[in-house]
């Protein structure tokens, strides 16, 4: 990786700081699972950008609950997804990276929070999605999105949470894990 942003603290905070900054949106790998391909329902980016996890996960998390986001017509979020439906996950990485927009907006988040900044870090993001009907993990340093099985809206905080927990328990005593959630307000 290149090029290198601030890295976001991982405080809801500062998240919402973020997607605020870029605009508003109204709220109405290396293997998976069983060998099953991921569904190509997935919007999925490589995260090509040192310290952009936390808005790659931002990205995977808005970009996989269409159903439950509109978009505002013409909003920084609309015009990138829409850029970017048709590419493959290196080349959103690479629109990504060339986005001064969204970097802007990352900078600004990313210190907007209690952290310094100055800190090297060494903790990720990732996301959990459900998508036609599997729960997926997406992180943009696999290679694809990682199935973990079924899943549904309604169960999706449970099986996330599942996985979680599991890989929680390889490492009990680290205090580098964090929780939040895209929900409605």
């Amino acid at each position: 990786m290149g090029k290198r942003w601030i890295p976001l603290e991982a405080n809801p905070d500062v998240m919402n700081q973020q997607d605020e900054k870029v605009e508003e949106y109204d709220a109405s790998a290396t293997s998976t699972a069983g060998g099953k391909d991921s569904s190509k329902k997935v919007y999925f980016t490589k995260q090509t950008v040192g310290n952009a996890c936390g808005t790659v996960g931002v990205i995977h998390a808005i970009g996989n609950a269409a159903s439950d986001i509109k978009l505002v017509e013409g909003s920084y979020f609309d015009r990138f997804y829409k850029q970017t439906a048709d590419m493959d996950p290196v080349q959103r990485a690479v629109f990504l990276e060339e986005d001064d927009e969204m970097e802007g907006a990352h900078a600004v988040a990313a210190t907007a929070g209690d952290t310094d900044v100055n800190v090297e870090v060494n903790e990720h993001f990732v996301c959990f999605s459900c998508v036609d009907g599997e729960l997926y993990e997406l992180d943009g340093r696999k290679s694809k999105p990682i199935s973990h099985g079924p899943s549904s809206p309604e169960t999706l905080l449970q099986d996330a949470a599942k996985v979680i927990k599991a890989r929680i328990a390889t490492n009990p005593n680290s205090l580098n894990f964090n929780v939040m959630v895209l929900s409605k307000q």
